[in-house]
C-alpha cells in the first residue's frame, strides 16, 4: 500500500546508439510480466464523476493523483468547458477524494483536457483550443517545482511548430529515457498528412532542444479515427481509441498494439475485450504504472452524466523471474 507524501517512433537512425545506455535496465521483451483477466469496468462514481462531461484521465506514477478533463461548474471557463481537475487519494487502498481544479495559469476560459503528468510529477502536458496557439487545439506543458503543490503550475509552453499544426493535436503520451534525458512524444493530429480523419504522431526532443518535427505512426493510423495513445513506461505497448474494422459499434472502442523492442514495427492493433468496450464511446485508454489498472471515459450505460470515467483492474501473476 502507497501512501502519499506532501500536501495533499524513434525515427532518427542515430538514436539507437544514444538510448542503448538507458534501455539496459528495461524489462526483456520476451518475458514481460503476466497479468489475469481484465475485470469487468467500474464507474468511478459521483465523488469523480459529475452529471457533466469527464474524460481524457491519467493517473500519476505513485497511484496517488488522478488528472482529466471535466466540464463542471466551478472552473476557470464556463460550465461545460473542459477544465483540467485533479482527485487525490492517502493510498491506494482508499477511494477518490474530492476533485481540485488546477486554476489559471494551466485552465482558461477555452478548453483544456487529455492531461499527462511526467513520471517525476513535475511536468504536465495537455491539450488546449484558443487564441495563442498555432491552430484549432495545440499541445503544451506546464512546470511545477514540487510534484506534491497542485498550486505550483507555471505558465504553459507550446510545444512548439514541430508539433502543432493550424489542425488539432491531441492526448499526449511521454516515453522518457532516464539515462539520456531523451522524450518521445506520442500524440494524435487531424492535419491532412495522416492516413484518416485522426492519426498517431511521434516527435523526439533531445535535452535542451524543442520537439522535432512530428512522424506518422502509419502502423497505429488508418482510414478511420486513431486517437489519444498512450504508451506504456517501457514503449513496447501502446493503447489508444479507434473506430477501425472490429469496433463493438460507430464510435470509437479500445484498441492496443505490441512491439518487441524500441526500434521493432508495432504489430498489427487489436481490440481489447468485449467487456471492456460498449457501442458508445470508449476512449484514452491509460494504464496505471504497475499495469493493474486501466482508466478510460465512456457513455455507456451507467454514466452519471455525458462521459464519465471507468477503470478496470487484473491481477499480476508471480513467476518467471516476476514478485
Amino acid at each position: 500500500m502507497q501512501k502519499r507524501r506532501g500536501s495533499g517512433g524513434l525515427g532518427v537512425l542515430g538514436l539507437a546508439g544514444v538510448m542503448v545506455l538507458g534501455l539496459a535496465a528495461l524489462p526483456a521483451a520476451d518475458d514481460p510480466p503476466r497479468f489475469s483477466d481484465w475485470s469487468a469496468p467500474v464507474n468511478l462514481g459521483p465523488v469523480v464523476n459529475s452529471p457533466f462531461a469527464e474524460a481524457g484521465t491519467y493517473i500519476s506514477k505513485d497511484g496517488l493523483s488522478l488528472y482529466f478533463g471535466s466540464g463542471r461548474p466551478g472552473g476557470v471557463g464556463p460550465t461545460n468547458t473542459m477544465d483540467i481537475w485533479v482527485s487525490h487519494r492517502d493510498s491506494t487502498d482508499e477511494p477518490w477524494g474530492p476533485p481540485v481544479n488546477l486554476d489559471s495559469p494551466v485552465n482558461t476560459t477555452d478548453n483544456e483536457q487529455t492531461p499527462m503528468l511526467s513520471i517525476d510529477g513535475h511536468r504536465l502536458y495537455f491539450a488546449r483550443d484558443g487564441v495563442g496557439g498555432y491552430g484549432s487545439q495545440d499541445l503544451y506543458v506546464s512546470r511545477r517545482q514540487h510534484a506534491w503543490d497542485d498550486t505550483g503550475w507555471r505558465d504553459p509552453v507550446n510545444l512548439g511548430p514541430g508539433v502543432n499544426t493550424t489542425s488539432e493535436e491531441n492526448g499526449p503520451s511521454i516515453i522518457e529515457d532516464d539515462a539520456t534525458g531523451i522524450l518521445t512524444l506520442y500524440f494524435s493530429s487531424t492535419r491532412d498528412t495522416g492516413m484518416g480523419g485522426e492519426d498517431i504522431y511521434t516527435s523526439t526532443a533531445y535535452p535542451g532542444e524543442p520537439f522535432g518535427p512530428a512522424v506518422l505512426e502509419a502502423l497505429l493510423s488508418g482510414p478511420y479515427r486513431d486517437v489519444r495513445p498512450f504508451v506504456q513506461r517501457e514503449g513496447l505497448e501502446v493503447y489508444f481509441d479507434s473506430n477501425r474494422p472490429g469496433s463493438l459499434g460507430t464510435n470509437v472502442d479500445l484498441w492496443s498494439s505490441r512491439r518487441e523492442s524500441l526500434w521493432a514495427p508495432w504489430s498489427d492493433p487489436v481490440r481489447l475485450p468485449d467487456a471492456l468496450n460498449s457501442t458508445g464511446v470508449d476512449a484514452r485508454p491509460v494504464l496505471s504504472f504497475d499495469g493493474t489498472q486501466l482508466y478510460f471515459h465512456s457513455n455507456r450505460l451507467g454514466t452519471l452524466g455525458g462521459n464519465d470515467i471507468w477503470v478496470c483492474t487484473r491481477i499480476r501473476i508471480k513467476g518467471r523471474g516476476h514478485d
